[in-house]
Formats: structure tokens, C-alpha cells, sequence
């Protein structure tokens, strides 16, 4: 990914080596997304399919059992990712606090994802905004058991991070100084809810695509941030209306093309 033109390099130390960390520009991007030609086709499908995905919402003979298997598949397939070994059988033997067939780590990062994702709706539908304070309620419960739960979990990170290699100097991603951090989700937040009017309005189709790579590049976390990230991107829809219900599994799709995601998101992991 061709970092040039989306944000600056700032020099800071960690761990006793000077780094390059970027700070990417504010958004929208500049120049203006265009939605045109072939893009403006496939903007027009996927919309479609979302529409189509929305609609079988309304037809299932029992919602609520639909969408309580169908959670869990996509919080196992977005932990997955992240070099989780579980699996339903693993995550329903927990819930009926039964001992799962791999270690406690592993399933509680998934019943973690869960427990994340049903905050986050429970309090868009009570109206509460889509913020960087929901962003940490929800990292606070990501994070509240088994691995991370010493990461500072609902908090901006206060050090310096860094992503792939085995030291700063040969990382290849370094995010912003914690120091921008608050005010690089500041402007993330003002971008989600800004009113888009004018020539270059982007749809939330777009408008969730961007925030969950400004997202990634931010980096706001010390741990959790792909498993959040990726939910933003359902939450931003049905915040929007576009979704009813959480029910666009977008994690198998990273699974099944991780290297690709990998390569545009422009860091070494997700």
C-alpha cells in the first residue's frame, strides 16, 4: 500500500531506536473518492447484495436462533485471523460452562467477541452514538478475560507500538506516537458522523471501508484492534440503516484472502 499523499511520517522513539511513525491525514481523502466506471458498478452490487442480506432477516422462521449461531461464526472467523484455534463445538461447550477442547484462551477471545459485538448493538439501538467512547466500552470487553486483559482493555494505548519485525527498527508499520492517538480518533469519529453533501459524498458503503483502514492504520489499542476494526465496519451499517442485523460475515472473506487484506490495509498483520 502507497503510503504517500495519505498522511505524514513522524519521527519518535521506542524501545531505544528512532522510528518513522505515521500519522495518517484526516478524512476524507484528498483527492475525493470517485465513484465511477467499473467502481460505481460494484458499489451498485454490493449495495444490492446488502439490501438482499437484509431482507432474509425477515423471512427466517426463528430469528433469534439464526443470529445467535450466526454471531458466534463470525466472531470464530474474525479470532481465526488473529491465530485463534476454536470452534463452535469449543464456544457452545463454554457458554454452558462445560470445559472446551482447547485451551481457556482460545474460546474466551471468542465468547470476548461476542460479548463486544452484542454491547455495541444493544447500545446503538438505545440511540447512543457510534464514538470513540463506544469503541473503547466495546475494547473493554474484547479485552476483559483471558489474553490481553493486562493491554489496557477500554484505553488508548500510552507507548509507542510498532507491527511485524522483531524489533522497531525493522517493523514494517509503525502507528502514531500515542500522543496523536486521541486526536487521530477524534477525526475518525468526526468523519463517521459527518453529514455528506456535496459533489464528492461518499456512501456508507465507502465511508465504512475507509474508516476501518484509518481505523487499522491508528492502530488506538495495544491489542484488539483487528477483531474491532472489523466490527466497526458491520456496526457503521446498521448504524446507518443499510443492515437490520449483524449479519454479513465479512471476516471469512479476510480469512480466505488474508494475504490481500494484509497487503491493502499496508501492515504486516491485521
Amino acid at each position: 500500500m502507497q503510503r504517500d499523499g495519505t498522511g505524514r511520517y513522524e519521527i519518535t522513539s521506542t524501545a531505544g531506536e528512532s522510528v518513522r511513525a505515521f500519522v495518517p491525514a484526516p478524512l476524507p481523502p484528498q483527492p475525493p473518492v470517485q465513484l465511477e466506471g467499473g467502481l460505481q458498478v460494484l458499489h451498485e452490487r454490493a449495495l444490492l447484495a446488502c439490501g438482499r442480506l437484509d431482507g432474509v432477516s425477515t423471512l427466517l422462521p426463528d430469528q433469534e436462533l439464526f443470529l445467535y449461531a450466526y454471531v458466534r461464526r463470525e466472531a470464530l472467523l474474525s479470532s481465526q485471523i488473529e491465530g485463534t484455534q476454536s470452534s463452535l463445538a469449543d464456544l457452545l461447550l463454554f457458554e454452558l460452562e462445560e470445559a472446551p477442547g482447547v485451551p481457556f484462551n482460545d474460546v474466551v477471545e471468542v465468547f470476548s467477541y461476542v460479548a463486544g459485538l452484542e454491547h455495541g448493538l444493544a447500545r446503538l439501538r438505545v440511540g447512543f452514538p457510534l464514538s470513540s467512547r463506544l469503541l473503547r466500552e466495546i475494547h473493554a470487553r474484547l479485552l476483559a478475560r483471558g489474553r490481553g486483559a493486562d493491554r489496557l482493555p477500554g484505553e488508548f494505548r500510552r507507548s509507542q507500538i510498532w507491527i511485524g519485525g522483531t524489533r522497531p527498527g525493522n517493523a514494517s508499520f509503525v502507528p502514531p506516537p500515542p500522543g496523536l492517538v486521541e486526536a487521530c480518533m477524534g477525526q475518525l469519529e468526526h468523519f463517521i458522523h459527518a453529514t455528506p453533501d456535496g459533489a464528492h459524498a461518499l456512501p456508507v458503503l465507502v465511508r465504512a471501508a475507509l474508516a476501518h483502514v484509518q481505523f487499522e492504520t491508528i492502530h488506538p489499542f495495544l491489542d484488539g484492534n483487528g477483531r474491532l476494526g472489523r466490527l466497526l465496519i458491520v456496526l457503521m451499517l446498521i448504524d446507518a440503516g443499510v443492515l437490520q442485523q449483524p449479519l454479513l460475515c465479512l471476516s471469512l472473506f479476510f480469512k480466505q484472502h488474508r494475504s490481500r487484506y494484509v497487503e491493502h490495509l499496508g501492515l504486516e498483520a491485521a
